[in-house]
């Protein structure tokens, strides 16, 4: 019951880079037209032999060789994704079976957006009742095999990747680095970011959920805050999901994080869904935005339209 932590965190993009020059080349958009209304300059695209446990195996890997850990250290496999073509075996066993961890529990949580604030929450309370010592939470999808590239609302807006976080049981006596979660949906708005049909196509509503975000969750995330017992100006970094720039910037003025640095990777990355949250918290991790013991604010929302959210210590 002591609580767990985040040992190590890390996380891989594929290689093919899509500017928004070339999605002009695609679709009737350009630079400017992206830019102001999404703020996404790149993204990165996975190609036809690159499926989602090869994305996320490759951030599990480096998690795992920042923590100083072997997959034989792991019993619990998390996958947060969307974006699965096969239903089983499941994400979690693929990527187990592809590190060579030997029997771990492995689930995959499919909460679109907000799937690895949701996956760290299960990974924290699974450890603090003593059924798991050590779990891979993996936030990975490839967004750009549900897009529909002719719509040029929707595809200027995807990317592809995977991040990793190794998350521990605290030594007895330390204070716990993954905080209370907050978490819920808003079952009435379901309907406003999907991911469905044959084949399945992603496509949103994206002023409902403009508005919902900047207004409904602004008190969702000081709350998060609070039970953590934090104020939000004690925050010194928040990574919210990378959807818009539009929304991010925003909302995180309306948290009230005002020494915080604010997760922007959406304009190098665009929305990978539930990559997003620790592919942005890897990259302030490596490039020492962030240091050891930092209270950062996850906080992710999205399709279904659910969210999650917890502040936890930076590795």
């Amino acid at each position: 019951m002591n609580g767990s932590r985040i040992a190590a965190v890390g996380h891989y993009q594929p290689a093919k880079v899509l500017t928004n020059e070339d999605l002009a080349k695609l679709v009737d958009t350009n630079d400017e037209w992206i830019r102001s209304r999404v703020g996404i300059r790149t993204r990165h695209i996975a190609g036809p032999d690159e499926p989602v446990d090869d994305l996320a195996a490759h951030a599990a890997a480096k998690a795992l060789a920042a923590a100083g850990l072997t997959p034989q250290d792991i019993d619990l496999v998390l996958v947060a994704t969307s974006t699965a073509v096969n239903r089983s075996p499941n994400m979690a066993a693929r990527v187990s079976a592809r590190l060579g961890i030997p029997g771990p529990a492995a689930i995959d949580v499919n909460v679109v957006c907000a799937g690895f604030t949701h996956a760290l929450a299960t990974a924290d309370h699974t450890i603090r009742a003593g059924a798991a010592t050590r779990a891979l939470v993996i936030g990975a999808d490839k967004m750009s095999e549900v897009a529909d590239w002719t719509d040029r609302t929707t595809c200027v807006l995807v990317g592809d990747g995977a991040g990793a976080a190794v998350v521990e049981a605290c030594p007895v006596g330390a204070e716990p680095g993954i905080g209370p979660v907050l978490w819920g949906s808003v079952p009435e708005m379901g309907n406003a970011v999907r991911i469905e049909g044959q084949p399945a196509r992603f496509a949103q509503e994206g002023q409902s959920v403009y508005r919902w975000a900047t207004t409904r969750l602004p008190p969702l995330a000081r709350e998060a805050c609070e039970r953590a017992g934090l104020a939000p100006e004690d925050l010194a970094a928040v990574v919210l999901h990378q959807a818009n720039l539009r929304i991010i910037e925003p909302l995180a003025a309306k948290i009230g994080a005002v020494n915080a640095v604010v997760a922007r990777d959406v304009t190098e990355s665009g929305n990978t869904s539930a990559a997003s949250i620790p592919l942005a918290f890897s990259k302030l991790v490596e490039q020492g935005a962030i240091t050891s013991g930092d209270p950062v604010l996850l906080f992710g929302f999205g399709g279904n339209l659910s969210y999650a959210g917890q502040v936890v210590r930076c590795p």
